[in-house]
């Protein structure tokens, strides 16, 4: 990674400047330039990916095993440099966080001790069963059911575009239990895979290749101990976890765009065009500082939210929706820039702006898309006015 100077930020600790270093280094080792090849059996190549990150430790940032809460500038520096490597190796940490998030904020002590240490030891495999297929960020109007019969939840409904969907040993499902109308009549649970019932109806195949499935629950049997948190909470539990980890879908496209503008770099000081290298026209060089102007305002966004939320704020939505968007938005501005800088090769099955390419596409999409946050934002914004 080129440029280092954000470390020096006051948003970071020494701390995270140490943890910066370590990252970067591990991910380099593991990955090398061959982080964005082609996956020909992705299921494998998560669960190997896995198991090197938790050799290494950096699961156990995932979750608040040792601690009493995640530290979100940790989680965004380790996928923003894992992104610059490894698309799927940002997807598989990413996953571990995200899919236990709602019981590493709400979770009972028992809850905690099942789950917690094995995703930290890479043991298990989470995933974060929201999305459904008339209700996508749509959360209030989420279909699933959970009705209590005899002492026991039995759960009925569909998901889709799960991550980790078919591969993970526990799902955090989100259903309506029906205490009000609306949001209000959520809660959520957790899932174990081999639970009957559970049904892996298709798995879906996206334009940069990682786990996702479409789940049926049919009658599936759930333990009073399996509810997250209280009945009837669900969406908060939901939006909470969220409120954590999209700050660091805001840092995976900063990694993504850091790689870009390298690449683009890299290129554009030693590709020889009409007899001096392409980095001498004035248009290149406006791409590459429009990069580089993008890189820094995500970055500050992104940290100075993680920052916050760090330092005692109770909620962030604000901050994080304005990292995400901005972030994703921007690095696939930057990852265009990189395509055209490369030309011919920028669209060649294998490099790495193709691979980019692909992979920044979803981020717009996935944890609330753009045009969710700018909502989040502007209800926000009136909001403050307002009082």
């Amino acid at each position: 990674m080129a440029d280092r100077s954000y470390l020096d930020w006051p948003f970071l600790d020494d701390k995270h400047r140490r943890l910066a270093a370590e990252i970067e280094t591990w991910a380099n080792d593991r990955f090398g330039d061959d982080g964005f090849h082609d996956h020909a059996d992705v299921d494998a190549d998560c669960r190997a990916i896995l198991k090197d990150l938790a050799a290494a430790g950096w699961t156990a940032h995932s979750v608040p095993v040792n601690t009493d809460r995640l530290d979100v500038r940790t989680l965004c520096l380790i996928r923003e440099h894992l992104a610059y490597r490894s698309g799927l190796a940002d997807f598989v940490f990413a996953m571990q966080g995200l899919g236990s998030g709602a019981i590493s904020l709400f979770g009972t002590p028992e809850q905690r001790q099942r789950y917690l240490r094995k995703v930290a030891a890479g043991e298990f495999c989470a995933a974060f069963a929201l999305t459904e297929p008339e209700a996508g960020s749509d959360v209030a109007n989420l279909a699933t059911t959970a009705e209590l019969v005899d002492g026991e939840y039995r759960l009925n409904g569909e998901k889709t575009f799960i991550s980790n969907g078919g591969i993970a040993d526990f799902y955090v499902v989100f259903a309506r239990t029906g205490e009000a109308e609306g949001a209000r009549g959520l809660s959520a649970f957790i899932l174990d895979a081999d639970t009957p019932g559970l049904e892996i109806v298709e798995r879906i195949d996206t334009i940069a290749p990682h786990p996702l499935a479409h789940l049926r629950f049919n009658d599936c049997r759930l333990p009073l101990d399996r509810l997250i948190g209280t009945s009837g909470q669900g969406f908060k539990i939901a939006m909470a976890t969220l409120d954590v980890f999209r700050s660091t879908v805001g840092a995976a496209a900063l990694g993504f765009a850091r790689r870009a503008l390298d690449e683009a770099t890299r290129r554009s000081t030693t590709r020889q065009l009409f007899g001096a290298a392409l980095s001498d026209l004035a248009g290149v060089q406006t791409q590459l500082a429009e990069m580089a102007l993008g890189i820094d305002t995500s970055a500050l966004l992104i940290y100075r939210g993680g920052w916050a939320k760090d330092n005692g704020a109770e909620r962030i939505t604000r901050e994080a929706a304005m990292s995400k968007l901005h972030a994703t938005e921007t690095a696939q501005q930057a990852i265009d820039m990189a395509v055209q800088i490369f030309g011919g090769l920028g669209v060649t099955k294998g490099s790495v702006p193709e691979a980019l390419y692909r992979e920044i596409r979803a981020l717009r999409i996935y944890e609330g898309a753009s045009e969710v946050q700018k909502l989040v934002i502007a209800r926000a914004h009136l909001s403050g006015a307002k009082s």
